[in-house]
């Protein structure tokens, strides 16, 4: 959350489309409603996922707690809807966007800079604005280069570094410009800044570090080729754009805690994030078994030039009766009170005024933690501008689609096959792609009449995206013969090995809605073994199961042995929305 041909893309469009996939996606889920009292004032919060169970607690400690406003009990109620989802619904129709979710009165989303966007877009729409202004905070959480201890040490005995010494200019020669050429290359995780809060807020430090001053970050400041050739020149140090930085974090920790010692090598030296998931991943709250603390454990580390605050407001909407507003306040007083406060320490963040606890700044290993430097939100039409600015600045991709054309293709989903569902999907996914990625097409099955001497063969050759190119040889694929799934994954690594380009993120994307049926190549243990990481030359595996029959166990499998991601559209509405957040892995 780009089009065919252009290099630049206005944003809001484009995120529109996004976040209407990130509903679908996000874990909207209703969570302490209790039954209302005819004289309680009913109030409805949307919180963003990364603190809507812990809001959902404190909601349920609130509605026990007796307290009266205008001589009225309040009924709270939370529900969990991702910042960019919920800022597309408010910005539309409530109902239309979101029609398993009441509309709120209160909106917690992780940053303001969500308040900005939307402001925007009710401009744009011509209604008055919900958010014109500035909000409270309940909880903040800096914005933080988390690394594993012994690079995190290692980089905090050199003193202070900023943003481009760490994520800029070490990606030439790796770990040698700290001394350490051991340690290869240095690349960083990054989730896509148009579907996450903390990616947004690293690509605005990004231009803030490259200006040198932490407030009035302009349009001119964007726009001037100094600025956005540093901005690029850390982008060019991504390992590949993540979907969802908890997610990223969570394969992480049980790569950590593998007993096995199987789990595949990272490539990524650093994950950019906010310093609560830091904290959460340290105290193994991240991890496949709760409370289990990680091996290695990461540092946060703060850039000297300063870093983005995610200041988590508390808004009331304009939706709000008297009454209800009555109730916010109150809300919003009791969620600043210490008890409370305590609660928000205990997950890792920082209090409503931006103190940090001890033993958060302990588990997190950070040095200069106290006394951080904090770079102003820009105005939202310079937000706009970076994110229409970051599709031409943004890393590229070589990406080989492998698309399985077997026989069960034909299969009925409604009134259309399985593989009508799947290209359709398929095309409108990569027409989010840009015309500076490289991209190749195989199809897949086993021998058959049309191609006797292999199951695999190439479409299209590995070139600049063409996207009504890249359609037309979709739809015109046959559809026959049984799955060669392991053949065709370890033929399009090492494909994508001959044609590697160290310049760009290169990945095998895999579609299908099976499992392997090929009896001449049926070794999984080999399969994973030959497409296992290399860091200094990182294949990526995105998997796609699209069918309830699918080995979606396999497929994860294959994607994790790669660093790669496996994505679980079983359910056929989920197809689409999968799609979505591949390609912003790229």
């Amino acid at each position: 959350m780009v089009s065919g041909r252009p290099t630049a893309r206005p944003w809001l469009p484009y995120a529109a489309a996004i976040v209407a996939g990130s509903a679908v996606i996000a874990a909207a889920y209703l969570i302490a409603r209790p039954a209302s009292d005819a004289v309680c004032t009913p109030l409805e919060v949307s919180s963003s996922i990364e603190k809507d169970v812990l809001l959902g607690e404190l909601a349920e400690r609130y509605n026990k707690s007796d307290r009266r406003t205008g001589g009225r009990c309040a009924v709270v109620t939370v529900h969990g809807l991702a910042s960019g989802a919920s800022t597309d619904a408010l910005a539309g129709d409530w109902a239309v966007k979101q029609p398993d979710l009441p509309r709120p009165q209160v909106w917690l989303p992780t940053s303001s800079l969500w308040t900005g966007q939307l402001k925007l877009l009710d401009e744009a729409a011509g209604r008055p604005a919900q958010t014109p202004g500035r909000y409270p905070s309940i909880a903040n959480s800096p914005l933080v280069i988390a690394m594993p201890q012994p690079k995190g040490k290692h980089l905090q005995q050199q003193g202070p570094l900023g943003w481009g010494e760490v994520l800029g200019s070490s990606g030439r020669t790796g770990w040698a410009a700290f001394g350490r050429p051991e340690w290869g290359r240095f690349s960083f995780g990054k989730v896509n800044p148009n579907l996450s809060t903390s990616g947004l807020a690293a690509t605005i430090a990004s231009y803030y570090a490259a200006i040198n001053r932490a407030s009035d970050l302009t349009e001119s400041d964007v726009a001037n080729p100094a600025v956005t050739q540093f901005v690029r020149r850390i982008e060019a140090n991504v390992s590949h754009y993540s979907d969802d930085i908890v997610d990223l974090l969570k394969d992480r920790a049980e790569a950590d805690l593998s007993s096995a010692g199987t789990a595949a090598p990272t490539d990524m030296s650093a994950v950019v994030t906010q310093e609560e998931l830091v904290y959460q991943y340290n105290e193994g709250k991240l991890s496949p078994s709760p409370g289990e603390k990680p091996r290695v454990p990461l540092i946060a580390m703060y850039p000297k030039e300063g870093t983005f605050n995610l200041d988590h407001p508390y808004v009331v909407l304009p939706s709000a009766s008297p009454e209800q507003r009555d109730a916010a306040a109150d809300f919003l007083k009791f969620l600043q009170e210490p008890p409370q406060q305590q609660s928000f320490s205990r997950h890792g963040f920082r209090d409503h005024e931006r103190n940090a606890a001890g033993p958060l700044i302990a588990a997190v290993g950070g040095r200069g933690a106290e006394n951080l430097t904090y770079f102003d939100p820009p105005d939202p039409t310079v937000v706009k501008a970076i994110l229409t600015g970051w599709g031409t600045l943004r890393k590229k991709a070589n990406i080989l689609v492998a698309v399985d054309t077997s026989g069960s293709m034909n299969a009925k989903i409604g009134d259309r096959t399985r593989f009508q569902v799947a290209t359709r999907a398929a095309t409108k996914g990569f027409g989010l792609l840009n015309s500076e990625d490289k991209v190749a097409l195989w199809s897949f099955s086993s021998e058959t009449p049309q191609r006797p001497k292999s199951p695999y063969s190439e479409e299209v050759r590995l070139s600049p995206f063409d996207q009504k190119s890249l359609t037309r040889e979709i739809n015109n694929l046959h559809v026959e013969g049984g799955t060669a799934l392991y053949a065709t994954v370890r033929a399009a690594h090492r494909h994508m090995l001959d044609h590697y380009d160290q310049s760009r993120i290169n990945a095998v994307v895999v579609l299908t809605d099976g499992t392997n049926e090929y009896t001449k190549d049926n070794n999984l243990a080999r399969l994973l073994k030959d497409v296992a990481l290399d860091p200094e030359r990182p294949i990526k595996i995105f998997c796609i199961a699209f069918d309830e029959k699918s080995d979606f166990g396999t497929l994860d499998r294959i994607a994790k042995a790669s660093a790669g991601k496996a994505f679980d559209a079983r359910d056929p509405a989920k197809i689409d929305d999968a799609f979505v957040k591949l390609v912003s892995s790229f």
